[in-house]
């Protein structure tokens, strides 16, 4: 399973993104398995595919998550809370709430890799002071 943000799910829905061949290319190599995202980072990939698409392609970010493509991680109390920490010790990134669920994702589930766009993620620290690697 690899923890995936929301450009790369855009990105492989929307065959015009810039970055559509990089994600589809980096998919078909990952060996992780499944995706993972957040919430935050599917509401955040719905607006933005239906701005672009509509709902063709808002149906087809659903058809991730029913075909298992695409897992949603259900977040704690104590997640919550730490991303409240996260966004005001980054305010100055800023770091937004998709970023700060996918931190402590990686920080609860122990991931060590994130597939994103975002250079953000070279920046942000995890609890132990690690940083996770970014792919493609």
């Amino acid at each position: 399973m690899i923890l995936t943000d929301t450009g790369p799910v855009v990105a492989l829905l929307d065959k015009d993104d810039a970055y559509h061949t990089v994600c589809v290319t980096a998919v078909k190599q990952l060996s992780y398995g499944p995706m993972l995202t957040t919430w935050p980072c599917f509401t955040e990939a719905m607006y933005l595919l239906g701005s672009v698409g509509g709902y063709q392609y808002q149906t087809e970010l659903w058809r991730l998550r029913t075909n298992g493509r695409l897992i949603l991680h259900d977040h704690t109390y104590a997640e919550i809370d730490r991303m409240d920490k996260l966004m005001a010790q980054y305010q100055d990134t800023p770091m937004d709430l998709a970023d700060a669920s996918l931190v402590v994702v990686a920080e609860s589930r122990k991931f060590h890799h994130i597939f994103s766009l975002d250079n953000d993620f070279r920046i942000y620290r995890l609890r132990d002071g690690t940083t996770l690697e970014v792919v493609p």
